[in-house]
């Protein structure tokens, strides 16, 4: 019986021994392998601040923002430092899947509405596969539906209605804290005020977030118009301002030299001058629903 359980205890050792062994050889083979991890939150919403920032609604989720700017702080008291005078955005945004999503919205300023398209190219990584960017493109349309000034006019043409931004958005999260955007920008208008006036103009973004807290973050925002009539006749778009995370809500309070919230137009077409006190207060709320419910795996 004695050397029974001996043998017994020998074998059940040895079989313990193999396993243990089998699972260290397993670790050397390769099953240590780094994972693949992706950036998330590069900024919190899909604006930096006016601009496009590199974020899409996520798959099924509609995006609903409100953006709004106030007159000019330097208008006075009369005024009430702009707070009697505003320009409102109303904006919807959809994610088809988790590479592009779609957008309209309608803007006060000259009645334009808006059609986008927003669609991931890369997407920062780390571990197995490394990928120091992420990279968007960003298109959109707007239409001006106001009266035609002069509507006797034969060559009022609907087309002449129409402006187009394509826009690569190109940005890097640094840290928890720090984010960074850089965005080239073109944009072609059908129809221009004079001869001189360009209808395809270049420009360059340079956007940034700085985390001061898990719910509070720093923005800003620089749109640098390429020389040409568009440059010598306008003003670069500068803004700053603060995001606030209350759950489902992101409130963006901030303060730009641009009036309008559209692309063609705070990047081309601002006047403003920080120096005179051309600034204008406003917002951006944005609201998420979940139309879509993600799948989910059972074992």
């Amino acid at each position: 019986m004695t050397k029974k359980l001996f043998a017994l205890a020998v074998l059940t050792i040895s079989t313990a021994w193999g396993q243990l062994y089998a699972q260290d050889l397993m670790d050397m083979l390769g099953d240590d392998k780094p994972k693949t991890e992706f950036a998330y939150a590069t900024f919190k919403t899909t604006r930096v601040v006016n601009g496009q920032s590199i974020e899409n609604p996520a798959n099924g989720t509609l995006l609903f923002m409100i953006s709004h700017h106030f007159g000019k702080i330097n208008s006075g008291a009369y005024n009430f430092y702009g707070l009697d005078q505003s320009t409102i955005r109303l904006g919807l945004e959809y994610g088809l899947n988790d590479f592009v999503s779609i957008g309209i919205g309608r803007s006060s300023y000259e009645k334009t509405f808006d059609a986008s398209l927003k669609a991931k190219i890369l997407r920062q990584r780390s571990g197995e596969s490394n990928m120091p960017l992420s990279i968007s493109l960003y298109s959109d349309i707007v239409l001006n539906s106001m009266h035609w000034q002069h509507p006797e006019r034969k060559t009022n043409y609907f087309t002449s209605r129409l402006a187009f931004t394509n826009q690569l958005l190109i940005a890097r999260k640094f840290s928890n804290d720090l984010s960074l955007q850089l965005t080239p920008t073109f944009i072609h208008k059908n129809l221009v005020p004079t001869a001189k006036s360009q209808n395809d103009i270049f420009a360059v973004g340079f956007g940034g977030r700085y985390k001061l807290t898990q719910r509070l973050a720093v923005n800003a925002e620089y749109f640098y118009l390429l020389p040409g009539n568009t440059a010598d006749t306008y003003v670069n778009s500068f803004s700053i301002g603060v995001d606030i995370e209350t759950g489902g809500h992101v409130f963006q309070f901030h303060f730009t030299n641009a009036q309008p919230m559209f692309d063609r137009a705070f990047i081309t077409e601002t006047t403003g001058k920080w120096s005179k006190g051309d600034i204008y207060f406003g917002f951006n709320i944005s609201r998420v629903f979940t139309v879509k419910k993600p799948k989910t795996f059972k074992n």
